[in-house]
C-alpha cells in the first residue's frame, strides 16, 4: 500500500473528526478547546491514533475521557463520510508538541548569545 494513500486517509480522517468534534454534545469536550494536531493510520487501515491539543491543560484527562466514550460514534460518523473498507479503530491521545515548542522557545529567547558584526557575510565571500 503506497504511503501517499495513507497520508491522504490521515488527512482526511482529521479534517472529518475536526468537524465532528463541533457535534459532539458530551460536556467535557463542549466546555474547552480541542484540536486535531496530527493523525497516524496502521498501513493495514485498523487503527488510527488521533493526536489533540487540549487548550485548557487542567481539564485534558476529563476531556480524553470525553473523546475515548463518543469514540463509538464518530467512527460511525467517519464510517459514512469516507466508505473506506476498514474504519479505523480510534485511539486518542494528548498532543504535548505545542507546549514542547514554547518551552523551547522561551529557552531561547533567555540566551544570550552576542550578534556578530557581519552575520557571517564576510565568510560568505571569502
Amino acid at each position: 500500500m503506497p504511503s501517499n494513500r495513507i497520508g491522504r486517509i490521515n488527512e482526511e480522517i482529521q479534517r472529518e473528526l475536526s468537524e465532528l468534534l463541533r457535534t459532539l454534545k458530551d460536556p467535557r469536550v463542549q466546555k474547552t478547546m480541542v484540536s486535531i494536531t496530527r493523525v497516524d493510520t496502521t498501513s493495514d487501515l485498523r487503527y488510527a491514533k488521533i493526536y489533540v491539543s487540549i487548550y485548557d491543560k487542567d481539564q485534558s484527562r476529563e476531556v480524553l475521557k470525553g473523546l475515548k466514550s463518543s469514540g463509538g460514534y464518530l467512527r460511525r460518523e467517519l464510517a459514512s463520510r469516507l466508505r473506506l473498507r476498514y474504519t479505523p479503530e480510534l485511539v486518542w491521545t494528548e498532543d504535548h508538541s505545542i507546549t514542547y515548542g514554547a518551552r523551547i522557545l522561551d529557552i531561547l529567547s533567555t540566551l544570550d548569545i552576542p550578534r556578530d558584526e557581519n552575520d557571517g557575510t564576510e565568510e560568505a565571500r571569502e
